[in-house]
């Protein structure tokens, strides 16, 4: 299995197709492949794709179980360099979203494009009280609880508590950039939320536009916090950011 070794960290992630480099950034609670499997063929064709797991997600490893997302996003930085790339574009969803917007800021020469999907550039801590351990126990939420075990077993060695309890805890708190930092994102992006998103409404991503220069926004009509999934809008999606990329190559 391929591993990016950065220190006490070992960052697993899946690589397909052949081109230009995309990292893929998955949401709280994913995975980077399952994130983002209706992505996985038509991507592919054109784009070299990464998909790694999040520092305390999935297969990657780490002595630590704490993290947050500012120290996601500079993990995705070791990773480009560890992996010699020296510059992407970068798509990320949901929490993957906020950890983009982080690179975007801190790192700007090292993407040719942003993309984000149900990300509103603001901490959301409506409904983080119910992922806590002691919610989903009380309220007999063991599908859930036993997903958690099995998706994140590696990462946390079983201690799908802690896992909870750093998901909730980075969902309440992040991101936490000011509107000064967000109008420095200099490449090309791309907002994307669903109609019915309440985690990153119309109006939010309007306002971030406001902000970003060389951007725009995409409201999927009919479509939820995942827009890009299964039994949502893929094609659209997939075709709608194709399209963007095309318009802004690396080479």
């Amino acid at each position: 299995m391929p591993y990016v070794q950065i220190e006490d960290l070992e960052i697993y992630y899946e690589k397909l197709g052949i081109g230009e480099p995309i990292i893929f950034l998955h949401s709280h609670y994913s995975r980077g492949i399952l994130a983002f499997s209706s992505q996985l063929l038509d991507f592919q064709q054109k784009y070299t794709c990464y998909f790694p797991d999040h520092r305390g997600h999935g297969r990657t490893k780490c002595d630590s179980l704490e993290w947050s997302t500012p120290q996601l996003a500079e993990d995705v930085i070791d990773f480009l360099e560890k992996l010699h790339i020296p510059k992407a574009h970068l798509i990320g969803y949901s929490c993957g979203g906020n950890v983009a917007l982080y690179c975007a800021v801190n790192h700007p020469q090292k993407f040719a494009t942003l993309t984000t999907i149900g990300c509103s550039g603001l901490a959301c801590p409506e409904g983080a009280n119910e992922f806590e351990p002691e919610w989903l126990i009380e309220n007999g939420r063991y599908e859930m609880i036993h997903q958690m075990m099995e998706r994140h077993k590696e990462a946390y060695r079983g201690n799908w508590q802690e896992f909870m309890r750093q998901s909730a805890k980075d969902w309440r708190l992040y991101p936490q950039l000011t509107r000064e930092q967000l109008s420095s994102i200099t490449c090309p992006t791309l907002f994307i939320a669903g109609e019915h998103d309440e985690f990153a409404t119309e109006e939010q991503l309007k306002d971030l536009c406001s902000l970003v220069k060389n951007s725009r926004y995409l409201i999927a009509p009919d479509c939820s916090h995942r827009p890009h999934m299964l039994r949502e809008k893929p094609q659209f999606i997939n075709d709608s950011i194709l399209q963007f990329l095309n318009k802004h190559t690396i080479f």
